[in-house]
């Protein structure tokens, strides 16, 4: 079984115990923040162990790349400590599960994988920005990262099963996998490195292959000039240093990201896994001071990179005011595939 590459001697060396001490769940000081690290790195007992609301911060926050947030999920396994009910674990271990029914198009050294969501494929599938390349597509659980069973604290799960889906991707013999979805290139790039699982092929973030076809298609992109806040994902925490790709498209496509509060390491959870975790009193109120924050900027629309996140805080950033829309819906309508009104 795969082990993690995590370094005790890191943590208790540690200047600053800021993987916990920025925690925006757990409130706690600095010296209680460097023993709660250091309980952790001695394989000891942690009201973190009990606390943490899987939000992937921590493991932004660590300036040395040792993996808090993976070290939490594999000591909560150990421990039999459930992050959420038994039921909603196992219900997302089975919905999962591959089965054999992955859908492949034809295939060639470049793939677009979309997943396990539907959306992603569909987005993919039409649009000059994916003409050369939206028939080299897979989808299904076979080709899906399995990232999200570290919210349940199932490493195991993980462990099992990435192997399975790079050796899925190998046997297609294809040389790069443009990753659709954001976990998946944060899967295929910082979790599997952190367990030294060799990915044997080129992953490639989506909005780095965005942007590369916007800059060929630059003659033909109309400035939108709007505004706009950004929700970003949790798995966007694991492959920090790609936010600057998202600014690098909204310039060329006229969009003014707005400032807030809640952006960059800041960024709260669009609060669907945390309502499994952390139950609908705390999901209820962090998409409150979430949207609010939003709303208070005055943009016109909310950026979303996942899927998921759109689904779960869609309709309510729209009755603050709002209009939702994926970034690659964006990228269409500044190419005048889709208009301002259909959106």
């Amino acid at each position: 079984m795969w082990a993690l590459r995590y370094d005790p001697e890191i943590c208790r060396e540690c200047p600053s115990p800021r993987c916990l001490l920025q925690c925006q769940y757990m409130e706690m000081g600095e010296e209680e923040a460097r023993g709660e690290i250091l309980k952790l790195s001695r394989g000891e007992d942690s009201r973190v162990l009990e606390e943490c609301m899987t939000c992937y911060g921590c493991e932004e926050y660590c300036p040395y790349g040792n993996h808090p947030y993976f070290l939490i999920c594999e000591m909560r396994e150990k421990r039999g400590i459930y992050t959420a009910p038994r039921p909603i674990t196992n219900q997302w271990i089975n919905m999962t599960q591959m089965q054999g029914r992955a859908l492949i198009g034809k295939v060639g050294e470049v793939v677009l994988s979309s997943c396990l969501l539907p959306s992603l494929g569909t987005m993919a599938s039409t649009g000059e920005i994916f003409s050369q390349i939206s028939s080299s597509m897979v989808f299904g659980a076979e080709f899906m990262c399995p990232a999200v069973h570290t919210h349940f604290a199932k490493m195991s799960v993980v462990k099992e099963r990435l192997p399975q889906v790079l050796d899925n991707f190998r046997k297609l013999g294809v040389k790069r996998v443009i990753c659709l979805h954001d976990e998946c290139y944060g899967t295929f790039t910082t979790l599997a490195k952190a367990y030294g699982i060799e990915v044997p092929f080129e992953p490639v973030y989506y909005m780095d292959f965005l942007l590369e076809k916007l800059e060929e298609l630059k003659p033909k992109i109309t400035p939108l000039n709007i505004t706009a806040v950004y929700q970003r994902p949790c798995s966007n925490r694991w492959i920090p240093e790609k936010q600057d790709v998202l600014r690098r498209i909204l310039d060329l496509l006229g969009v003014r990201l707005l400032d807030r509060n809640h952006q960059g390491e800041r960024s709260l959870c669009c609060g669907g896994i945390l309502r499994l975790i952390g139950g609908y009193k705390l999901a209820d109120e962090i998409q409150r001071r979430n949207i609010a924050d939003m709303a208070d900027t005055g943009a016109d629309y909310c950026i979303f990179n996942c899927p998921a996140c759109q689904e779960t805080l869609g309709s309510r950033v729209a009755k603050a005011g709002l209009k939702p829309i994926h970034i690659i819906d964006l990228c269409k309508m500044a190419l005048g595939e889709i208009s301002q009104e259909e959106e």
